[in-house]
């Protein structure tokens, strides 16, 4: 799975630095924070969609890496280790502006049989074993009896790149929640802050704090896998959760472009025309969770496959719970002295 003899990796924190080693596992990594250190030639590794200040050598190629889809018991935002990463040569997953690695096997790879029985499975493990990208909150919540058609609008942090390269309409939580209404007028609608916004380790979108102008309820402390089983539909803009919906057999409406948006498998409210192709939902989940991440195993550091990266959450969540410790609050309060909020 190496991807380069020899890449340099721009700008990393000292705390993602043993995981980049552990994603690039069978590469040689160097850490430099100028882009112009790369040789000619060579391969730069960068986070996310973050630019690349000053420009490139001659033949420099650039792999985007980012958090995979099951990432972890716990927030990235709280510095807990990730089980998946994606490294990606075109793009990345999130930016619809152009094609990734994802869309490119999404849109090509003749699935056979055998790989969609494996996606079938792992998809069947992740809505049995309640799982999700961050695995966190342990609160109980149960549906209004009244309530005819429970609709979850999951909020998003809205500097988030995903917004930004991925919502060319609608763009923020409130206009979202508004959109959501004008088209459910009956609908009860519950809407889920961003868990990072709930933890006060990234800001809250503006207005969000009148989202019960719209929403009938705002859930903050029950976890995403739960609550996807109590909802009849989910709206997103380019959140996860709606990839998570699928996977539970939910109808999905988005209002962006994400990943799993313009498959055939959701309703879209601006389809990307480029992709064409209709996939079943073993074949999303083929290339989303099998072809495109990389999978780290927490207990020896190596790499893995999905379906022992997914044993190792269910043992990892079993071992510590989806609350949040004493001492996890006390470094979110360092956390937000250091870095601040953004």
């Amino acid at each position: 799975m190496a991807t380069a003899e020899v890449i340099y990796a721009l700008n990393f924190a000292y705390w993602k630095r043993r995981s980049v080693r552990r994603f690039l596992a069978g590469s040689r990594v160097f850490f430099v924070n100028c882009a112009q250190r790369a040789a000619p030639g060579s391969t730069l590794a960068v986070w996310g969609r973050r630019a690349i200040p000053g420009g490139l050598p001659p033949g420099v190629r650039v792999l985007r890496l980012e958090d995979g889809f099951l990432r972890s018991i716990g927030l990235g935002a709280d510095l807990i280790p990730p089980v998946s990463w994606v490294v990606d040569r075109r793009g990345i997953y999130y930016d619809a502006t152009g094609p990734s690695d994802l869309e490119v096997i999404l849109a090509e790879t003749d699935f056979s049989p055998s790989m969609l029985q494996r996606a079938r499975a792992l998809r069947e493990s992740i809505v049995a074993g309640g799982l999700t990208k961050y695995n966190t909150g342990d609160a109980v919540w149960s549906r209004p009896p009244a309530a005819r058609r429970v609709v979850l609008v999951p909020g998003q942090v809205e500097t988030d790149a995903s917004l930004l390269y991925g919502a060319p309409g609608v763009r923020t939580n409130v206009g979202l929640l508004c959109a959501v209404r004008a088209a459910n007028p009956d609908a009860y609608v519950v809407y889920k802050p961003h868990p990072d916004v709930v933890a006060g380790l990234r800001a809250p979108g503006a207005d969000e704090g009148r989202a019960l102008d719209w929403a009938n309820e705002q859930i903050t402390e029950v976890g995403m896998g739960r609550l996807l089983s109590l909802v009849d539909e989910v709206h997103v803009l380019t959140s996860l959760a709606g990839f998570e919906a699928l996977l539970r057999g939910k109808p999905v409406t988005c209002y962006g472009q994400p990943f799993y948006a313009g498959w055939g498998l959701t309703t879209d409210q601006l389809p990307l025309e480029r992709r064409t192709r209709r996939l079943s939902l073993n074949e999303l989940v083929a290339g989303a969770l099998v072809l495109y991440p990389r999978y780290v195993s927490p207990r020896t550091g190596s790499l893995t496959t999905p379906e022992q990266a997914l044993d190792d959450l269910l043992e990892w969540r079993a071992r510590v719970g989806k609350g949040v410790t004493w001492w996890r609050k006390v470094v979110r309060v360092i956390l937000r002295r250091i870095v601040g909020v953004r």
